[in-house]
């Protein structure tokens, strides 16, 4: 990502209520941070509730094991013309329909 092209960023939500959200770093890199109100269940196991930012040097796996994979996912790849290499894209393609309790929204 160059240094010029905006942030992407997704709202997630945990049980329907909003838990935090995931944003592409300047630098390279990703982190997702709780909303400080936020005092539900954590996203993941591997990400327990705190104030302070996850920080990821490439997409983070638990987002990554959202996605489909085989057939389911190159059926997506083919419908919405989406690079295989971009994650964030398949993430907000699936995320209102992802496995559990989670889901992901492009955020304004």
């Amino acid at each position: 990502m160059s240094r010029s092209e905006p942030s992407r960023r997704a709202r997630v939500t945990q049980h329907g209520v909003i838990a935090g959200d995931l944003e592409s770093l300047a630098a390279g890199g990703w982190q997702f941070r709780y909303l400080e109100a936020y005092d539900g269940e954590p996203v993941s196991l591997t990400l327990p509730v705190r104030s302070e930012s996850y920080v990821f040097p490439s997409f983070p796996a638990v987002f990554e094991g959202l996605l489909p994979e085989g057939p389911q996912l190159e059926a997506l790849l083919r419908l919405h013309k989406i690079d295989r290499h971009d994650s964030f894209r398949l993430l907000l393609t699936v995320g209102r329909d992802v496995v559990g309790s989670l889901t992901v929204e492009e955020a304004t």
